[in-house]
């Protein structure tokens, strides 16, 4: 469904062509400093208009509906509004009998019924990102003392980042599209986040970072590489009595649970399936493989503008997880 956490709520709506998307948070502690400039520099991150984004250009104007009453949370549901004004609907239509591949066009009709709005991928559209970077700005001021650092370390096989241009250039001169690797790295994380099995740091931070479009591997740590480690060599020894370990091949978490090292996530993000090349891809109406050509403003490397809805996606969750252990003290 659209809706995520047990005390920190995230509730996402809209489609891409709609009136507005948005989200609707509950569970956020009254009495927290917030208006429509702390939104600002986290959504001009995933604002559109550089190489290799799509030329598609909206305000991007936050709208704070409800529960912030003289600058301050009131601890009351908190509703954000976009709304969307540069739409092209027509450019998806042929899309209804002609699905893109690898997009969700033909999974949403069947789904749905067919009942599904297809324009511009409605609600399957990065556009919804909007209200999970709004979430992800309330959730880092609840976990104030977290902080981020996230960047791209590859860009579609290139992990030069001077080269990152270069690469950029030729996949939009040859109306393709590129995926990248992005490594979220989190400090100062509090000890005792999560809870074994089912609600682990890893499966919180899994759930959401596979529910961003496109995510089709994460990583904690040194990852699949471990593979070449032996017991010896992967464990992390513990230096101090603060638990600070001498390596990190576990990524900040053992049995599910933060450990006060830093949390360290790499994420995949495929290619762009809408891409300006031709395909020969299958047309229910006319039932047979025909030739798609994908009209409409697309991303050549939609990672670019993906890292910031990642590095979201994790603050939504370490807030919850934050709130839950923080339920548990006495």
């Amino acid at each position: 469904m659209n809706h995520f956490g047990r005390l920190f709520q995230v509730n996402i709506f809209g489609e891409s062509h709609g009136e507005c998307v948005g989200v609707l948070v509950d569970g956020v502690i009254p009495g927290i400093k917030l208006d429509e400039s702390d939104f600002e520099k986290d959504l001009a991150r995933r604002k559109s208009g550089a190489l290799g984004t799509t030329p598609r250009i909206e305000e991007d104007k936050v709208f704070i509906e409800s529960g912030v009453f003289n600058g301050y949370t009131t601890g009351a549901p908190i509703l954000l509004k976009f709304l969307n004004n540069n739409t092209k609907s027509k450019d998806y239509s042929n899309l209804v009998s002609h699905p893109r591949p690898s997009h969700a066009d033909y999974v949403a009709n069947i789904k749905y019924d067919g009942f599904n709005d297809y324009r511009g991928g409605g609600a399957f559209s990065a556009r919804l990102t909007l209200g999970i970077v709004s979430a992800g700005v309330i959730a880092k001021k609840i976990i104030n003392q977290i902080k981020f650092d996230t960047k791209i370390i590859n860009l579609g096989g290139e992990t030069n980042p001077n080269n990152f241009e270069n690469v950029l250039t030729d996949v939009v001169k040859s109306g393709d599209s590129i995926g990248g690797i992005v490594n979220i790295k989190i400090d100062n994380v509090p000890q005792g986040l999560g809870e074994p099995y089912f609600d682990s740091i890893e499966s919180t931070l899994s759930h959401l970072l596979f529910s961003v479009g496109g995510v089709k591997g994460v990583e904690f740590g040194v990852g699949f590489d471990g593979v070449k480690f032996r017991g010896s060599q992967f464990n992390d020894l513990i230096i101090d009595k603060n638990g600070k370990t001498k390596t990190n091949n576990n990524g900040g978490i053992n049995g599910g649970i933060t450990n006060g090292n830093q949390i360290d996530i790499k994420v995949f993000v495929k290619p762009t399936p809408s891409i300006s090349k031709d395909q020969d891809t299958y047309n229910f109406k006319d039932d047979k493989v025909e030739t798609l050509s994908i009209k409409g403003r697309h991303d050549a490397a939609i990672i670019l503008r993906a890292q910031v809805v990642l590095e979201a996606m994790c603050a939504i969750g370490l807030a919850d997880s934050y709130l839950v252990a923080k339920a548990y003290k006495k």
